[in-house]
């Protein structure tokens, strides 16, 4: 490995390492939608929060190109204001939070995503380990009529994978009450040499042992697709929680002896949970 790429990563990680453990600690997931405890009509001042804990199952891809999937926890947690109703989010959006309140048009603040690692047995061939990975980032989104907006984020691998992704989306959202939304949109996905090496590279060392091609990966779009999410309140505090999502791998990626021999250009997911929200503070529910 080139040492002075090893050392770019490491202090680009090293940089970017406080800003994940920052929005560790003080976002609320972006994708996990609350439950509204008063109509958002009201005229009194919202008072107290609203919590919202849950979870599920979720299936998706076992690393980035696999042709198989697999099944992991699906966690729905969130918290706002009482008397507000459920905000427009998208179900693939990182975890964050706007810094200049629900109720802008146009917003922006931190993002953080997780990847799970991949192993050679998740591939079935000795193509090398890629650890979990922290990414950290930022989003800009703008709602250009009531219900339709467009969203942009940038998130970078702190460990792991110690690339750069950014996504492109846009998302129609339809309301029913205070309590029920459903949203679908097209996405852009791109990604740096870092991520692009990781996951689709072969080196020269990987094709001796594996009889794979050589094969060096450059950045660029490396995925166009859609996600749709639900969220359907059930009574009682209760709701249901749904999405699914689908890329198509493009240009280097899909060219990958990786994704031609053990994965997949199609990427599918999809997840379904049940949470129950609370109110805490201003009095009871």
């Amino acid at each position: 490995m080139n040492p002075r790429l090893t050392n770019r990563r490491r202090s680009r990680a090293a940089t970017l390492a406080g800003a994940a453990l920052f929005t560790l600690s003080s976002a609320v997931p972006a994708a996990a939608q609350d439950d509204p405890s008063a109509p958002a009509s009201s005229d009194e001042e919202p008072r107290g929060h609203i919590v919202t804990i849950g979870g599920g199952a979720q299936a998706y891809p076992s690393f980035p190109g696999a042709d198989n999937l697999g099944v992991y926890p699906m966690p729905i947690v969130g918290i706002r204001r009482a008397n507000r109703p459920v905000p427009l989010e998208a179900p693939d959006e990182g975890f964050g939070f706007g810094l200049l309140g629900q109720d802008s048009r146009i917003n922006f603040g931190p993002a953080l995503n997780f990847q799970r690692r991949r192993t050679e047995e998740d591939v079935g061939a000795a193509v090398g380990n890629v650890g979990w990975t922290v990414e950290a980032g930022a989003f800009v989104e703008a709602f250009l009529t009531e219900n339709f907006r467009i969203r942009a984020e940038g998130r970078q691998g702190v460990n792991g994978h110690e690339g750069m992704l950014a996504d492109i989306g846009a998302d129609f959202f339809m309301r029913t009450g205070d309590e029920t939304v459903f949203s679908i949109g097209p996405r852009v996905r791109w990604a740096d040499n870092d991520y692009m090496d990781a996951y689709y590279g072969v080196t020269p060392v990987v094709a001796a042992r594996t009889g794979l091609a050589a094969y060096n990966p450059g950045s660029g779009i490396h995925a166009v697709g859609g996600t749709a999410g639900m969220r359907m309140a059930i009574g009682g505090g209760f709701a249901l929680h749904g999405y699914a999502r689908y890329d198509r791998l493009m240009n280097d990626a899909a060219d990958s002896p990786i994704v031609a021999s053990y994965g997949s250009r199609d990427q599918f997911g999809g997840g379904l949970g049940l949470s129950y929200s609370f109110r805490v503070g201003g009095g009871s529910r």
